[in-house]
Parts: structure tokens; C-alpha cells; sequence
């Protein structure tokens, strides 16, 4: 299954400067949130993602499962949302 990621990994730094973590907050809510609720992302109910490749998989991994099509760059929105909102990979801690 690592075999769609490798392709999308190889694409995204062409998409890396069109990130839009809002854009990707809009695709989350309308295509995915249909399955589960941004609760799946809470540090305790989270899957095993341990770093941002992580987080990149999980979401190639799961977005046929919504019967769209996504382009690399709404992919990597979703991501760079998912990240700003719940993982922080390579942020600052959320202030309490």
C-alpha cells in the first residue's frame, strides 16, 4: 500500500508552494468528514501517526475511500490542515 504514497511523495514538492491549509479544511469537511468527525484526530483517538510522512500516507491512504478524485494539491492541503489543526508536526504547541 506504500506504492501510492511513494508516487504522491515524489509529486509534492511540485505542490508544495500552492499549500492551503484552509482550502484543505474545506475539502476535510466537505469529502471526509462524511465518514468521521475531526475526532478521530484527538491525540487519544488518533491512528498510529507519528510524523508528517505518516500523517501524508494516511491521507492518500484514505481519500479513495470518499469515491472523489483529489488533485496533489488538495491532497497535501488536507495534510497541511490536519497538521496546523491537530498533529503539529514541526509547529509550536498549541497555548492552552
Amino acid at each position: 500500500m506504500r506504492l501510492p504514497f511513494i508516487a504522491l511523495l515524489l509529486l509534492v514538492p511540485c505542490a508544495a508552494g500552492a499549500q492551503d491549509p484552509e482550502r484543505g479544511r474545506l475539502v476535510y469537511q466537505t469529502h471526509c468528514g462524511a465518514c468521521h468527525s475531526e475526532r478521530t484526530h484527538d491525540e487519544r483517538l488518533r491512528p498510529a501517526v507519528k510524523d508528517l510522512a505518516d500523517l501524508r500516507d494516511m491521507v492518500a491512504h484514505w481519500a479513495p475511500h470518499s469515491k472523489r478524485t483529489y488533485t496533489l494539491d488538495e491532497l497535501e492541503d488536507i495534510v497541511q490542515y490536519l497538521n496546523e489543526s491537530h498533529y503539529r508536526f514541526g509547529l509550536e504547541p498549541r497555548r492552552r
